[in-house]
């Protein structure tokens, strides 16, 4: 039996969680999403640490690491960004300068949103890789990571999808949407390229 005193009481989870739950948005939506990509680097980085002896997947664990590493921290920093756009579009309507701060804000949180998906995007090659020689009694975690994936890029997407539509509405110039447009493209294929590796591993575990 396990000791009380052993068990951890910090839960920082639980405490992110309730503040996601809270009517603030800050975190929202996208930082929920780039969690969901932070769960799919760590169990795909658990496949890689059960797979020590298969060249293709060498490299895998160290740049998942970082990956996860690095989508942790664009979700603190998401945080901020979200709670900067609440406070533009709490702003009183006939505020002079409601449109312009707005429509920059909903650019922040584009650009925010877009480099978490980036992040996402970088797990496909690995999750390639790791679907066709990552361990095979590990399929069903990796299966589990697949989902996390699809869910974390398809958030990402929606978030930004929806930011670019804000922006728009509030005078945003076409010039600056533009390049977001393009990252909506980018996840739409890369959320498509997993979807094909999580059907592929579901099969196996029929």
């Amino acid at each position: 039996m396990t000791d009380s005193a052993d068990i951890p009481t910090s839960r920082p989870m639980d405490a992110w969680l309730d503040a996601l739950s809270e009517p603030t948005g800050s975190p929202g939506g996208g930082a929920a999403s780039g969690v969901m990509l932070g769960i799919a680097a760590s169990l795909m980085r658990m496949v890689a640490g059960y797979t020590p002896d298969e060249p293709a997947v060498a490299g895998s664990a160290d740049r998942l690491a970082r990956v996860r590493t690095d989508l942790l921290e664009a979700v603190e920093a998401d945080g901020v960004v979200s709670a900067r756009f609440g406070a533009a579009l709490a702003l009183d309507a006939d505020d002079p300068e409601r449109d312009e701060r707005v429509a920059q804000a909903a650019l922040d949180a584009a650009a925010s949103v877009a480099e978490l998906g980036s992040l996402g995007i970088t797990l496909v090659s690995d999750a390639d890789a790791l679907a066709a020689d990552g361990n095979p009694n590990l399929a069903v975690d990796l299966a589990v990571a697949m989902e996390a994936l699809v869910a974390g890029l398809s958030g990402a997407s929606v978030n930004l999808r929806a930011n670019l539509k804000t922006a728009r509405a509030h005078g945003a110039s076409s010039s600056l949407l533009g390049t977001r447009e393009e990252d909506v493209a980018r996840l739409a294929e890369a959320r498509t390229r997993i979807g094909r590796i999580s059907a592929a591993l579901s099969a196996r575990l029929e």
